[in-house]
Formats: C-alpha cells, sequence, structure tokens
C-alpha cells in the first residue's frame, strides 16, 4: 500500500491519554494535527491533557512499579522483544505515520523505524544484565556486594523530531530495568506515541506500567517533573528547556537524564577526494531537513581547501530535491511547521546582517504544491566569523555555516568555541590529528571521516548545554534508571 492511500484511510480520527490500562475520549478542544508537508490536511484530533491527568497517570505507574519491579528481568525482556517484532512486522504503516507527521522522507522514516527496532532489542537483553560486583569483605565470614535496584516513576519527555524513536529510547530502558514510565509525546508528533503505546498494550504490559498524556510543556510536562512520585526525568529537547527542568528537578533532588541542542562541526583538514567529503557532510547535514541534534550544522576549513570543499558542497546540495514524502523522487522533507521554517529564516536575516552571504539555497516555495508545506530550500551560507550568530546558535534547520580557518590549532578552538558540546567529526588522512581532535574536542560523540551518526547498541549524549546526567542508548542508561545499593553479609 502506498503513503497516500493509507491516510486516506486512517486521517481525521480522535485520541485521548492512556491511563492506568484504559484509553480515554478526546475531549472537545482537543488539538488539531496537520500535515508539515499539506497543511490542509487533518490528520488527527489529540486531547489535551491536564495537570489532573497527569496525577492519575503518575499515581498510576507509581502502583505499577510496586509490582513491575519484581517481574524477573528475562520477563521484562521478553514484552520489549514482543514490542520489537511488532514494529518490524507494521514497518510500512510507522514509516507512513513518522512521515506524515513530521514530514521526514520515507527513506529517513523506514530509517527510523529500523532503529528503533534495533534500540529495542538491545534494551531488552539489557534487563538481564543489570549486574552488581562482589568483594571479599574486611571480616571473617564477611561478604560485600553491591547491586542495582530501578529508580521507580520515569517522566519521559520527547520532542517531535524522532516521533518513534525517541520515545522508544525512553520506554525501552525504563521497562527493562524496572521503572514505570508516564510518556509526553510533542504536542506537534503526538501520532506515533498513541500508536506504539498501543502496541505495548497488545503486546502484554500490565496496566500502569506505561501510561500516556498528550498536551503542552507549560500544562502537561511541567506537572509531570514536579510530580511528588516521579523519581526521574529523562528529556530531550532545547537546552533552554532542558536547563528549565534540571532547575526544578534540582529543588526536589530528583535525577534527571538530559539530551539537549548542538551545534555540531565537521573539522576538514585534508582528504583525497573533496566529493567524497561533501557527500558525508551534506548527508550529516540536510537528513532530517537539519532537524536533528546531532546535525552537521558547521564546516570548518582550512583556508587552502575553502574553495574546492564549496563547491563540492555546492554540487552535493543541487542535488537534493525537497518534496513530500509520499514523492519517491523527494530526498529532503519539509520543516515541522510554517512558524519554525519562520524562525530559522529569521535567523539566517540575523547572519546575514552580521556580513555573512548565501553561497546556495535558503529560498522558500511560493507556488506549485510545495507552496502548501513548510518547505526550505537546503542553504549554504559562508563568509561567517566564529562570531557571527550563524556560527554560534543552533538553529536547527537546512542551513550550514562554511568557516574558513589558518591551521588545526584555529580549528579545533573554533569547534570549542560553543556552547554545546554534542557530536563532532574530523575529516583527516592524518592519524595524529585524528587522535588530537578526539582528545580536544569538547564533544560527548566524536566521529572521524565520516558523518554524525550514532549506532543502537553505544552511549549517546553531550557535554556542556548539550547534556547532562547519564548517556542515553547502549549500557550507560543504567546509570539512569537504576540506582545502586550496596548490603553486608556477615556468617
Amino acid at each position: 500500500m502506498d503513503m497516500q492511500t493509507w491516510l486516506n484511510d486512517h486521517i481525521g480520527k480522535r485520541y485521548g491519554n492512556y491511563i492506568d490500562g484504559e484509553w480515554e475520549e478526546a475531549r472537545s478542544n482537543a488539538m488539531t494535527l496537520t500535515n508539515p508537508a499539506r497543511r490542509d490536511q487533518i490528520l488527527g484530533h489529540f486531547t489535551e491533557g491536564t495537570r489532573e491527568d497527569v496525577d492519575r497517570a503518575v499515581k498510576s505507574s507509581y502502583c505499577a512499579w510496586k509490582e513491575w519491579r519484581n517481574v524477573p528481568g528475562p520477563e521484562r525482556g521478553s514484552i520489549l522483544f514482543r514490542v520489537a517484532e511488532m514494529i518490524e512486522k507494521r514497518a510500512d504503516e510507522f514509516a507512513f505515520l513518522v512521515s506524515a507527521e513530521q514530514g521526514k522522507i520515507l527513506s529517513e522514516s523506514r530509517g527510523e523505524v529500523i532503529r528503533a527496532v534495533k534500540e529495542l532489542r538491545f534494551v531488552a537483553g539489557e534487563a538481564s544484565r543489570m549486574e552488581g560486583y562482589t568483594l571479599p569483605s574486611e571480616k571473617r565470614n564477611g561478604l560485600a556486594m553491591s547491586f542495582r535496584e530501578p529508580v521507580g516513576v520515569i517522566a519521559s519527555i520527547v520532542p517531535w523530531n524522532f516521533p518513534l524513536l525517541t520515545p522508544v529510547r525512553k520506554i525501552g530502558p525504563a521497562l527493562a530495568y524496572g521503572c514505570t514510565t508516564v510518556l509526553k509525546p510533542s504536542n506537534q508528533t503526538p501520532w506515533c506515541s498513541v500508536k506504539l503505546v498501543e502496541l505495548f498494550r497488545e503486546a502484554g504490559t500490565p496496566k500502569g506500567v506505561v501510561n500516556l498524556v498528550l498536551g503542552t510543556g507549560r500544562e502537561v510536562g511541567e506537572a509531570l517533573v514536579m510530580h511528588p512520585h516521579v523519581r526521574g526525568i529523562s528529556f530531550t529537547g532545547s537546552t533552554k528547556t532542558g536547563s528549565d527542568i534540571n532547575a526544578l528537578a534540582g529543588q526536589r533532588m530528583v535525577q534527571s537524564q538530559l539530551e539537549m541542542g548542538g551545534k555540531n562541526p565537521a573539522i576538514v583538514l585534508s582528504y583525497r577526494d573533496a566529493g567524497t567529503i561533501a557527500r558525508q557532510i551534506a548527508q550529516a547535514a540536510f537528513t532530517t531537513s537539519g532537524q536533528r541534534c546531532t546535525a552537521i550544522s558547521r564546516v570548518i576549513v582550512l583556508q587552502s581547501l575553502a574553495d574546492e570543499l564549496s563547491e563540492a558542497l555546492v554540487g552535493e546540495m543541487s542535488l537534493i530535491k525537497i518534496g513530500p514524502a509520499w514523492e519517491s523522487s523527494s530526498t529532503m522533507g519539509p520543516l515541522i511547521s510554517d512558524q519554525h521554517r519562520t524562525s530559522v529564516l529569521r535567523n539566517v536575516a540575523a547572519g546575514l546582517n552580521q556580513g555573512a552571504r548565501i553561497r546556495y539555497g535558503g529560498r522558500v516555495p511560493e507556488e506549485g504544491e510545495l507552496a502548501q508545506g513548510n518547505f526550505l530550500e537546503p542553504t549554504l551560507i559562508e563568509n561567517i566569523t566564529p562570531e557571527n550568530l550563524l556560527a554560534n546558535k543552533e538553529i536547527f534547520g537546512p542551513v550550514l555555516s562554511f568557516i574558513t580557518v589558518r591551521d588545526s590549532e584555529q580549528a579545533i578552538a573554533v569547534a570549542n568555541s560553543v556552547e554545546y558540546g554534542l557530536a563532532a567529526s574530523v575529516f583527516t588522512r592524518d592519524v595524529d590529528e585524528a587522535l588530537r581532535f578526539v582528545r580536544e574536542s569538547e564533544s560527548g560523540m566524536v566521529h572521524v571521516n565520516h558523518g554524525t551518526n550514532s549506532e543502537a547498541h553505544m552511549p549517546f549524549g553531550g557535554m556542556k548545554g548539550s547534556g547532562l546526567g547519564a548517556f542515553s542508548i547502549g549500557h550507560s542508561n543504567l546509570e539512569f534508571f537504576t540506582k545502586l545499593k550496596v548490603a553486608y553479609f556477615q556468617g
């Protein structure tokens, strides 16, 4: 079945919260969700949750946690394995969902579905790996040991750019390690969360273990963060919101896992072929229309290589065809909303006022089918100094800043000069240069000779304004979703 046919059969329905094992009716003031590639297409109507809804959901999760924490790890993991299999079997449906509400092209949405399955399967195995350690006691006939226990109820607050993967990234480890969770998706992309929670129910997850409350951050998100039964907050989103959440969590002595913004550099010091490097950078910069925290948004290149690389980047960008997901020729989708596109364009204009100039793209389609969506051409901006707004601020769109430097030392200094530290790439044929950058980069994830794509079994996180708390994905989740306990035995 093609995407348009599937949409015609599924759009326009009403969805409510999922609390204590029951789906609730959408209220009369439900929010209307539209397709970012076709603003006149209504996808569905989603309830606006309240603080009272949050209270009921958290209390449900708290009661469920008292039982769920005692379920053996392999049994918890078996539910996650089932959900992964169910997502895989419905991969086309979930790809259509992702593309419809977020806008990304179908190949990217299918990639998101595959990644969600991989991460769920990895974390399902983690349910059997909550290891501690045993040491000899200082006393005769004694034993000293440590072990892990689940934290409790987790508030899972997710953004709009990966509407399937990010909820999986929160719910999966929470359940694997014996926690329960209340999920609050972005009110711009709630549809995937609704369908995902339906699968957890179908897979046999006990009531209360996963609850879903739809709504705004101001109403639902804040109530979740401040609820006395919530013992951990896993948040992905902007640095400003993450900072606010951390301040509130600190008042309650509650731990937080924050994945926040990025201004990720690609440093180019040497190469065999400029076209190969440009292809890597363009892919990392314009996937999801640049709306990724790990997107490359700055190219920092030696002056001697700048002209050739700039020309190669323009060549790669000229191959990008913006369009809706249901057109097979599309290679980049729209931005999430017209409001967000306006924000991106406003930042570009501010950077141009500071002396930068557009080398390629930057136009908004004003005629034909594309005028019905939130499209923006991929944009390359040159003549940027390290002080320019476009070199420092997270734009979160298809905008790539091109910065030239004298040498590798200045390149590293410029790369580290921003408030963020999520991901970074270095392109070089010199092993010593690569190792130096890995050591000196103020980023949580460093890539050598490839773009900023992470892997499903590796820890994911950043430094400075990009992250706080335990890294997500991988085994490092154990540090957030569990607490350490020590026991002493005397014979």
